[in-house]
């Protein structure tokens, strides 16, 4: 695998097409840091960290609305191995004019571009959250 981020979206992605309420996702730090973004913007319920004494998983608990429609509506990556997209902090993208959030990895961590704006940090754009 080349993109493990890319896989990452995809398997949330095609788990919410097919309705699963959860969704095993292989770990790595950047992806527990983008979970915990989509848990605390309210876009998943939950999540939990298993150990399986390799790489480890993590367990996403989806979240749909009470029409049993996702509360993810897309899921998009921008930044990818052939052409990264790096922005300075004056440059980061609002996403759906501020009601959805784009991922940004700094040199602070991973953050919303809300954060990056605040603290004043550019950073690589991962994807956008709407």
């Amino acid at each position: 695998m080349t993109d493990p981020i890319a896989d990452f979206l995809t398997r949330i992605r095609n788990a919410q097409m097919a309705g699963h309420r959860t969704v095993d996702i292989p770990a790595s730090n950047i992806k527990r840091a983008m979970t915990k973004i989509l848990l605390d913007k309210g876009y998943i319920r939950k999540f939990i960290n298993i150990e399986d004494g390799k790489v480890g998983l993590i367990r996403l608990f989806l979240k749909y609305d009470s029409y049993g429609y996702p509360v993810i509506k897309n899921l998009e990556r921008v930044s990818r191995p052939g052409l990264r997209q790096h922005r300075k902090s004056t440059e980061i993208p609002r996403v759906r004019n501020g009601l959805g959030i784009a991922i940004l990895t700094t040199s602070q961590g991973v953050m919303t571009d809300k954060e990056a704006r605040k603290l004043g940090v550019g950073g690589e754009v991962l994807c956008y959250v709407y």
